[in-house]
């Protein structure tokens, strides 16, 4: 996931990568319990280095180059990930980024970023990325201690302290640089008090996340569709502010998709989606989120030393993200939210024995939340789309 940094749209033609999320670190300095990435079944990250070395940063420059020359790009977004991304210092995020500006063509803008949990950011390090025009993102799942107490350390202490120091510094001293939050739904916690713990720590967007799971592996208190019931309060509170406290993406993106916008997100629409990962042994991979399914399910047998971006695009995994509704399962492609839902996350959509062409876990939330959308639109704007009143969920 690229957490708060906006998406670049991309085109309908030649399918091209437009984000280039970056491992230059990893590990990670937490073990929050509910992590996909450690805790999940896909073990790759044992067997990878810590950090990325000198060569893999410069071989990725070097091939995020290429692939924006080979398609004329005039911008791409730069993520820098993990594992804590910071944990490779300030410094070499601000050198590899500073790598990739000088080799790009001219005039194509790159605009960089770091998702971090927060924890490691100081003055000084905050200094740094803002000096080098990286901007920050940071993960939190809400704005109150109590919200956190899953994202503890190795030690089992809280993250909250360090992490809201972290926050609060971006927002106060360097606010230009901050990119904004990103949360993972808890049905546990009360939504609107979630949201509004978070406007406290002043982000100009906010990324409201499902959390990954699929129909072998449900997610924790699937039943019922209580994530779009959740979602659903959240929006009513933003809606009715009277004015724009924040941004929320998902929010934002599913009211351009009723009103027949482009929108480039990877959980609606039908936009083709257009990032890579590169690991820290420089192996090219789908995103992260993919590991949610299965051992290896980002892989593609590609790396940066031997093999072009242009090459992962032919991976039928890629490929498959790039067909548009043509990857759906049959009854996504009848559905009429098709093209705001978009089939949902893919790695969502996943069963073991079926692979990914099924409608999302999350089919019966999508349904209620975008409807609700649909109706506040329609009522409070006069402003509407045909979107079916019925509600129920889809099975594969």
């Amino acid at each position: 996931m690229s957490g708060p940094t906006a998406p670049v749209p991309a085109s309908a033609s030649p399918p091209h990568f437009r984000q280039f999320i970056v491992k230059v670190h990893g590990r990670c300095n937490l073990a929050c319990r509910y992590c996909y990435l450690y805790e999940g079944p896909d073990h790759t990250w044992r067997t990878r280095p810590a950090a990325a070395s000198p060569e893999v940063l410069t071989r990725t420059a070097q091939r995020i180059a290429e692939h924006a020359r080979a398609h004329g790009l005039t911008s791409l977004s730069l993520v820098l990930h993990g594992g804590e991304p910071l944990l490779a210092g300030a410094d070499t995020l601000a050198r590899f980024t500073d790598d990739v500006r000088a080799r790009v063509p001219a005039g194509c803008a790159v605009q960089a970023a770091v998702q971090t949990n927060g924890t490691l950011l100081t003055e000084r390090r905050v200094a740094v990325l803002d000096r080098h025009g990286i901007r920050i993102g940071i993960s939190l799942d809400g704005g109150l201690p109590a919200h956190n107490a899953r994202r503890l350390d190795h030690a089992g202490r809280p993250s909250w302290p360090a992490a809201v120091r972290g926050a609060r510094l971006v927002a106060e001293r360097f606010p230009r640089s901050y990119a904004g939050i990103l949360t993972v739904v808890d049905t546990t916690l009360d939504p609107v008090e979630t949201y509004e713990s978070l406007l406290e720590l002043a982000p100009p967007a906010l990324d409201l996340l499902l959390p990954d799971g699929n129909w072998s592996a449900p997610p924790p208190r699937w039943e019922g569709a209580r994530h779009g019931a959740w979602l659903c309060a959240v929006f009513d509170r933003w809606w009715t502010a009277g004015r724009r406290e924040t941004r929320v993406r998902l929010f934002e993106e599913c009211l351009a998709l009723l009103l027949g916008l482009p929108a480039a997100t990877e959980s609606l629409g039908l936009a083709p989606f257009d990032a890579l990962v590169v690991e820290t042994d420089g192996t090219i991979e789908q995103v992260d989120s993919l590991k949610s399914a299965y051992e290896g399910a980002s892989r593609t047998g590609l790396d940066v030393f031997r093999h072009s971006f242009d090459e992962a695009l032919d991976h039928p995994g890629v490929a498959a993200r790039q067909a548009g509704a043509a990857s759906l399962a049959q009854q996504c492609r009848a559905c009429p939210l098709l093209e705001v839902c978009g089939g949902g996350h893919y790695a969502h959509r996943y069963r073991a024995g079926h692979g990914f062409r099924n409608p999302s876990v999350y089919c019966a939330d999508l349904k209620i939340f975008i409807r609700h959308v649909a109706g506040r639109l329609a009522r409070d704007t006069g402003v509407a789309r045909a979107v079916p009143v019925s509600s129920e969920g889809v099975t594969p």
